[in-house]
C-alpha cells in the first residue's frame, strides 16, 4: 500500500498557478523527498495534505483512504515556519500539543520524558520556549511532531537552525522512525541530505510535477555514461565511439580523464580499448547526483 497518493492536485490564488495537476505517489515506510525551488509549490502541497488550506481540484489518498479528518492523529507535521508557544515552558508545551493529538496525558507525559531523556534535555522542562536558542525550539517543535508515533510524518526543513551534530541527531531518529514504520515525507534543499536519506525523491518546479521515482532511477535516467579514470600517460580515443570530455592532473603524476560512451558499447569495451593506450589505475562510473540532477532541470538544461 502506498502511505499518500495524490491525483491531479490543483490550487490557484487569483492570477497565480501554486498547483497544477500534480500527482504524487509516497510508498509506505520510506523517505520520500519533496524538492523544488523556492515558490515551486511544495509548502503548497504540504499545507493540504494536512488540511490547513483545500486544493480547488484533485484528490489525496492516505493509506488507502480519501483525505478526511481523521487524517490529523496520524500525520505528524513540522513546518518550516516554527508554531511554538513563546511564552509557554516546554513541558506544558508538549503536553498540551500531545493532548491535541490524542494521547491521554499520563501517556504523554511518559513519551514526553523518554524523548527529552534522548535528547539529554530533561533539564529543559521549566524552560520557557522564548528563553530556547533556534536550535533547542527546533529539537522541541521536533519532539512536539512525533511524540505521538504518526504513521505518516511531514518535515519542512527539518535541519534548519542545527548544527552538524545535533543534525546528525536528527537524521538518526528519521531513520529509526522509519524503521519503526513511519512514513516520512521531507522538503528540503539540502542536497546531501537527499543523497543521505530519501528512498525516494519528487521535483517541483513553477506548479508542475517534473520528476518522481526512487533515487536509484532517477539517477540512472540522467546518467550520460561517462566514465572516470586514473590513468598514467596521455592517451587519444579514435573514432566516435567515445569522447574525452575532460582531463586533468591528479596526485602522482597521475591523470584523472572523463570519458563519455557515444555508442552502445558496455564498460568492458572501453576499459580494453583504455589499457591498449594508457595505464589504468581506476575506473569508475560517473553517476550523476542529485544536485547535478536537481539544477539542470530546474534550469532547463539537458544534464550532462
Amino acid at each position: 500500500m502506498e502511505a499518500l497518493v495524490a491525483k491531479g492536485v490543483t490550487k490557484r490564488y487569483a492570477n497565480h498557478t501554486a498547483l497544477d495537476q500534480v500527482d504524487l505517489t509516497v510508498p509506505e515506510q520510506s523517505i520520500y523527498g519533496l524538492l523544488g525551488p523556492n515558490g515551486a509549490g511544495k509548502t503548497t502541497i504540504i499545507r493540504i495534505i494536512n488540511q490547513i488550506i483545500n486544493a480547488d481540484s484533485g484528490e489525496i489518498s492516505i493509506f488507502g483512504q480519501k483525505l478526511n479528518p481523521d487524517h490529523i492523529g496520524v500525520i505528524g507535521y513540522l513546518p518550516e515556519e516554527r508554531g511554538l508557544y513563546k511564552k509557554l515552558k516546554v513541558g506544558e508545551q508538549l503536553l498540551y500539543l500531545a493532548q491535541l493529538k490524542g494521547l491521554s496525558r499520563n501517556d504523554a507525559l511518559s513519551r514526553i520524558k523518554v524523548w527529552l531523556q534522548k535528547f539529554e534535555v530533561s533539564d529543559w522542562w521549566n524552560k520557557k520556549v522564548e528563553d530556547l536558542s533556534k536550535g533547542m525550539a527546533q529539537k522541541v517543535q521536533f519532539i512536539s511532531t512525533v511524540m505521538h508515533e504518526p504513521r505518516l510524518i511531514i518535515l519542512d526543513e527539518p535541519f534548519s537552525g542545527f548544527d552538524p551534530v545535533n543534525a546528525q541527531l536528527i537524521t538518526e531518529e528519521i531513520l529509526e522512525l522509519k524503521k519503526k514504520g513511519s512514513t516520512i515525507i521531507f522538503s528540503t534543499h539540502r542536497m546531501e541530505t537527499v543523497e543521505d536519506l530519501c528512498d525516494s525523491i519528487a521535483l517541483i518546479n513553477k506548479s508542475k510535477k517534473i520528476l518522481e521515482g526512487s533515487k536509484k532511477q532517477v539517477k540512472a535516467k540522467y546518467k550520460t555514461n561517462s566514465f572516470l579514470v586514473e590513468h598514467r600517460g596521455t592517451f587519444n580515443l579514435t573514432g566516435s565511439q567515445y569522447s574525452l570530455v575532460h582531463q586533468e592532473a591528479a596526485e602522482d603524476g597521475l591523470l584523472k580523464s572523463t570519458v563519455k560512451m557515444n555508442g552502445d558499447g558496455s564498460p568492458n569495451d572501453l576499459i580494453r580499448d583504455l589499457i591498449q593506450v594508457t595505464e589504468v589505475h581506476s575506473f569508475l562510473e560517473k553517476i550523476p547526483s542529485m544536485s547535478e540532477i536537481f539544477i539542470a532541470l530546474v534550469k532547463g538544461e539537458s544534464h550532462e
